[in-house]
């Protein structure tokens, strides 16, 4: 353990005054009605604000604020045209199947929430809306309503900020009426439905957008320009950056990020540390002093190109594929013993394109520390498949896991790779830095260890997804000579050396490792790079050219080095001057 200098919100400097962010109702709405003023109208036609909001944005404190201040001579609310909620529970029902985790992935639109007839009434209500007459459109699909807004505002949420109002009950889902639904079903419906269908209008419409909406503190909300918002991603996709991590108590959770990421004393434990998972974290833009927070998916939909490189934008379009999460078990517990999906069974059952691969690099292990990974020489699987079923119907019969999954010592910066179909899971007392590729949410659980969720229920268990799923011949001596600290050397300089750490030829990610005293050269060769600094209290990362300010990374923080980026440059800066540190890169694999 050691004193932290973990920064916890990083964020892109924009602009160096805050001259160009509203913050607060009144400076936002004398923004507004500026622009109102000068804003073009459509001839003989009214004069449109619609407001496009992400699922979850509060609009009653939007009505009340922009209605009271503005006085619209109407103010209508897009899902006020929705069909009803019965209805869209059956349009969704094939996409949400009946598991209480998986769903599949579809072609879902915001337009297929709207109830044709009342949206064709609506629409002819405001064409026959008198010349200049101001009318305020708010809600998920505004901007599908009326053709020709004088002004668009896009009102923007993180994922983060969503989850936690879907647990608080303050949220349903789009167009559905279940406040008092689990925070797990609505967080699932969300992920495989709502938000689905409003990045594919986010896609549309932000590129164009008037302004932008911070969204995430209805108190203190805060606007900025289309034009600065733009500037905010261009900005950010020359330079290295972070996007704002999250952290989340778990059954199993330790205390490692606590210490280490100093964070709150209020959970008993923190399990997950979420530091680069483009598609939930935020990313701050900074204008002076002000702070506005969006998604940092808005940044992968804005230039995918010159983020993530053309191979890599080629093959997976507008996702960022590579995920840098952490894992606490450090004075915790066991994670559950789990297998991922092979690629052929994800593509089937839930319309994935590629599966979650992954790996666990060690930041930290107490000597007790092991990783269960693959099975033993010779195993009975049937027999394995019994004691599992058995284990969840009989709480006197626990799986014996040590009987059927081997366990591999775990020490600080020992690799473990894990290409699914591999049966695996971290033990107690380690610090993981996991990294994988990115379908989320696609992890069937196998053995929970006894134990309940933080609800106090058990977990779902997918023993039946699980079975279909296990590499029966990933077994010890495959493993260890395949999946276990499977290190080359592949480069050296007079300060560094550079070794070769996986991943394995089924994963599509590359990881290298340097230790260095002095400086490294990194290029990132048309390709987006993913790095967290392992080893050393802080690093600083330069542009040979002077291309980007240099920017400094601290302990454990995950920072991600834009394909257009090009050549950069890490040293050991400030308290780690003198020391040996060590950073590891992921990056995918364009070449074999």
């Amino acid at each position: 353990m050691r004193s932290s200098n973990y920064d916890k919100f990083p964020y892109v400097p924009v602009a160096a005054t805050a001259e160009a962010c509203q913050i607060g109702w009144p400076a936002i709405i004398s923004a507004l009605r500026a622009a109102l003023e000068v804003a073009p109208a459509a001839p003989d036609g009214p004069r449109v604000l619609a407001v496009e909001c992400y699922p979850g944005t509060d609009l009653e404190v939007l009505q009340q604020e922009l209605g009271l201040a503005l006085q619209p001579t109407q103010c209508l609310l897009a899902d006020s045209l929705y069909r009803r909620p019965a209805e869209i529970d059956q349009l969704v029902a094939g996409s949400l199947t009946d598991d209480p985790v998986f769903g599949r992935l579809n072609g879902l639109t915001v337009a297929d929430f709207f109830d044709p007839e009342q949206l064709a009434q609506a629409q002819e209500t405001l064409a026959d809306a008198a010349a200049g007459e101001l009318i305020l459109l708010l809600g998920t699909g505004a901007t599908l309503v009326y053709p020709n807004p004088a002004l668009v505002v896009y009102a923007d949420l993180a994922r983060w900020e969503i989850q936690l109002r879907q647990r608080r009950g303050d949220i349903a889902n789009l167009g559905a009426d279940n406040f008092t639904e689990k925070a797990s079903l609505k967080y699932k419906r969300a992920f495989f439905v709502d938000w689905r269908a409003a990045d594919r209008l986010k896609k549309q419409v932000l590129p164009t957008a008037d302004f932008l909406l911070d969204a995430n503190d209805a108190a203190v909300p805060k606007l900025i320009t289309g034009a600065d918002l733009r500037a905010g991603l261009a900005a950010a996709v020359r330079r290295p950056f972070r996007v704002v991590p999250f952290f989340d108590p778990g059954p199993w959770g330790g205390q490692w990020l606590r210490e280490v990421c100093d964070l709150p004393d209020g959970p008993a434990n923190y399990a997950w540390g979420f530091d680069c998972v483009p598609e939930e974290n935020s990313l701050l833009l900074g204008f002076g002093e002000a702070r506005v927070e969006i998604p940092s998916i808005n940044l992968v939909f804005a230039h995918p190109r010159e983020l993530l490189g053309e191979a890599v934008h080629g093959r997976f379009g507008t996702e960022f594929p590579i995920r840098f999460d952490f894992l606490d078990t450090m004075g915790g517990g066991n994670l559950s013993l789990q297998v991922h999906p092979l690629t052929e069974y994800a593509q089937d059952k839930f319309g994935l394109a590629y599966t979650q691969d992954e790996s666990y690099y060690l930041l930290a292990a107490e000597p007790d520390a092991v990783v269960y990974l693959g099975l033993k020489e010779n195993v009975d699987v049937p027999a394995m498949l019994a004691d599992l079923q058995r284990a969840q119907q009989d709480s006197t019969a626990p799986f014996p896991a040590a009987h059927y999954i081997n366990e591999f010592p775990a020490r600080a910066h020992d690799h473990f790779l894990i290409p699914a179909g591999t049966i695996h899971c971290s033990g107690a007392n380690s610090m993981v830095l996991e990294i994988s590729a990115t379908p989320y949410i696609f992890t069937f659980k196998l053995w929970d260890w006894e134990r309940l969720g933080l609800d106090g229920q058990p977990r779902p268990i997918h023993l039946t997804h699980g079975a279909a799923n296990i590499a029966t011949d990933r077994t010890t001596d495959w493993v260890a000579q395949h999946l276990v600290n499977h290190v080359e050397p592949v480069g050296c300089g007079p300060d560094w050396r550079e070794e070769r750490t996986g991943l394995h030829e089924r994963e599509f990610i590359e990881t290298r490792r340097h230790w260095f005293t002095g400086l490294v050269p990194h290029h990132t060769q048309g390709g987006v790079q993913v790095l967290n600094l392992v080893q050393g209290a802080e690093a600083i990362v330069e542009s040979p050219t002077q291309a980007f300010e240099p920017f400094v990374v601290h302990y454990a923080e995950t920072f991600i080095v834009p394909a257009a980026v090009g050549a950069y440059t890490i040293r050991p800066y400030g308290r780690a001057v003198g020391t040996e540190c060590a950073t590891l890169k992921a990056y995918v694999r364009t070449q074999p």
